[in-house]
């Protein structure tokens, strides 16, 4: 009975490590690092952050588009309120939408576009990119492991 729980440890312990290496990305922000979930593929860019009831301070999401256009993001199921940051292929801010609403209207949420063509978007909790004092223009560094289309 002890190896039975001793090789259920271990296997739970190498799961977690596995899990903890391969699912953590990061980006920074004027100086800021904030842990991000990726959202790369037309699935997960349309749900995004809708029903989540809460994000940690340093957490985020980032977009990433597989061009650079006009971009334009809307809060339809979405409980937190946020900051967007458009980010053309250089990753520069290039459009920002501060304090966004949570909606419930369903697809009568208002869109919130980017005034410049942008090819990755983060969602921070409302309130970051003002803390952060961000500026257009300012850059984003991607951690490893967060692949960028060519």
């Amino acid at each position: 009975m002890c190896l039975l729980r001793l090789l259920l440890a271990s296997s739970l312990l190498a799961l977690a490590s596995c899990a903890s290496a391969g699912g953590t990305h990061w980006v920074e922000l004027a100086g800021a690092r904030y842990q991000v979930e990726v959202a790369q593929d037309d699935e997960s860019r349309a749900r995004g952050l809708m029903f989540r009831d809460q994000m940690d301070a340093d957490h985020g999401m980032l977009f990433i588009h597989d061009r650079e256009e006009p971009q334009a993001y809307w809060m339809k199921n979405t409980k937190l309120a946020l900051d967007i940051l458009y980010f053309d292929s250089a990753r520069r801010l290039v459009s920002q939408q501060r304090d966004v609403p949570p909606c419930s209207a369903g697809n009568a949420c208002p869109p919130y576009p980017s005034f410049k063509p942008a090819r990755y978007v983060l969602e921070l909790n409302a309130g970051q990119a003002a803390r952060l004092k961000l500026e257009d223009g300012a850059e984003l560094t991607f951690g490893p492991g967060i692949v960028q289309p060519d």
